[in-house]
């Protein structure tokens, strides 16, 4: 599977659309920004650029796009007021993959240019925000260009499918892939930039461990259903295999050992509710989703473009709607918290 040409969050501001389907990934921005401003902090403490640059990873589309951005800006400035200085100029680069939704991003972005102007008044410095579209697991900015990237809730997908039941060929893929993405950004940052990473993770060294994909294999038994039943080709699901590996601390810290250009200042993970913790109502009935129902949005709205791809546009609400009921008797008796990995690195002087 190219996961470059097929990986996007769902488009648009639909029932299914990530935009409206995201409740658990601006959950994990919100929690990590203790981190985020720890880093940023430091970084001003430090130096005080001038013109400061800064990335989003996996930007994706919808509210939480420009979350992260808004909540860093503020940091920024209000460091900049409590000290009586000009803020600096933001260069503000919103990464994904081609296939994201970019043009709801760039429609956003005059509302919220008005926004930070009416909040922080005439000391509010030059803003420039653009989109760079590319995979980054390589190079996507010039050298020593960034001062702070950020990324959430992307660096759990890889760069490409591997070996189906092989976990030692999955946990490869994640170093190969991380080490890949240190060394690009190791290249793009100034010395002492800081980079704040939270991703889906586990506690446990041993992959099988449920907090770490035990979704996956609900949605797995929904396909098998759906086999049973002979809606879908037992060959179909054979030959899919997601590009997605959680990992556990231990292997963060070793592909930045092994890369050499980052030291590591703060590494822990927390716990996030599988459908955010957060009561959603349906736009068209006004009715409260169950927990599973909610939980199996927020995958659709994730992986759906995957899984049209594989077993066809015909079969996803029928997939979905038994992946829902199936979430709803496993939360009935179990307690499910997805586990997020949140680690800020600083870079060497090198």
């Amino acid at each position: 599977m190219e996961v470059m040409k097929v990986l996007h969050m769902n488009k648009g501001d639909g029932e299914t659309s990530y935009a409206n389907n995201s409740a658990v990934q601006g959950k994990i921005i919100t929690t990590a920004k203790p981190v985020i401003e720890e880093a940023i902090l430091g970084i001003l403490c430090e130096t005080f650029p001038e013109s400061i640059g800064i990335a989003d990873l996996g930007c994706s589309s919808g509210p939480n796009s420009l979350l992260v951005i808004s909540e860093i800006i503020d940091i920024i400035h209000a460091k900049c007021r409590n000290l009586g200085r000009p803020s600096p100029e933001f260069r503000v680069s919103l990464n994904d993959l081609p296939g994201n939704d970019f043009n709801s991003i760039f429609e956003s972005l005059p509302a919220f240019f008005k926004k930070q102007k009416q909040e922080k008044g005439i000391g509010f410095g030059r803003c420039y925000i653009s989109g760079v579209a590319g995979s980054f697991y390589d190079r996507l900015f010039p050298d020593k260009s960034l001062h702070f990237v950020h990324s959430s809730s992307s660096l759990h997908w890889l760069s490409q499918s591997s070996p189906q039941c092989v976990l030692d060929a999955y946990s490869l893929q994640f170093q190969n892939n991380f080490l890949i993405f240190l060394k690009s950004r190791a290249a793009e940052m100034v010395a002492g930039g800081r980079m704040v990473l939270s991703l889906m993770g586990r506690r446990s060294i041993d992959p099988t461990t449920e907090e770490s994909c035990y979704q996956w294999e609900l949605l797995a038994q929904a396909l098998m259903s759906l086999v049973t039943e002979r809606l879908i080709e037992e060959e179909k699901l054979d030959s899919f295999n997601a590009p997605y590996y959680a990992p556990c601390p231990e292997e963060l810290k070793m592909a930045i050992q092994k890369e050499g250009s980052f030291i590591i200042d703060r590494l822990g993970h927390f716990e996030i509710d599988w459908d955010g913790g957060v009561e959603e109502l349906t736009n068209t009935t006004l009715l409260p989703l169950s927990r599973g129902q909610r939980v199996a949005k927020t995958v659709r709205a994730v992986v759906e473009s995957m899984f049209e791809l594989h077993f066809g546009k015909a079969m996803m609400d029928l997939l979905f709607a038994r992946y829902a009921e199936m979430v709803d008797d496993y939360l009935s008796k179990n307690r499910a918290k997805y586990i997020n990995l949140v680690i800020s690195i600083i870079k060497k002087d090198n």
